[in-house]
């Protein structure tokens, strides 16, 4: 496997590959109509690009809310060809180590019913009814940070 780096968006350039991963797994593989894929949040979220090899693969937005306490993760999407090799697993890990998430108490995102396997081996929990969003159902989730133990 070609080298994998997890990172957050630094140039425009890199916010078009995000959105170029998004387009062709949400609006070309899913059907989500583009004016349901992009919205005003893109404008102040924090994105995160996954890179094989120099390729974008992959992708995810991170929301922060409650003075940056919580973080919302969404448009989490992987190329279908790269499917398979833990580039989700370790895109969401990576996302709960950067930098700017190191003061968030609880991470929650929607996830398509399809992949809550996925998130709950990543220890989020499901709550609520299941939901539509975009015509395909959906449930929300969350995961809340361990509090450190205390120094001897």
């Amino acid at each position: 496997m070609c080298s994998i780096t997890v990172r957050t968006v630094e140039t425009a350039q890199d916010r078009d590959s995000c959105f170029a991963v998004r387009a062709a797994v949400f609006i070309d593989e899913q059907h989500v109509p583009p004016e349901l894929e992009y919205d005003s949040d893109d404008d102040t979220a924090l994105h995160v690009l996954v890179l094989a090899g120099g390729r974008p693969v992959g992708t995810a937005r991170v929301l922060f809310k409650d003075g940056g306490m919580t973080a919302k993760i969404g448009r989490v999407a992987i190329d279908a060809a790269w499917r398979g090799r833990g580039l989700g697993r370790r895109l969401m890990r990576a996302i709960k180590d950067l930098p700017a998430c190191r003061g968030v108490a609880c991470f929650m995102l929607d996830a398509q019913t399809q992949a809550l396997p996925f998130y709950e081996s990543l220890g989020y929990v499901a709550y609520g009814e299941e939901f539509p969003d975009a015509g395909i159902p959906h449930r929300a989730m969350r995961k809340r940070r361990p509090v450190a133990d205390p120094a001897p």
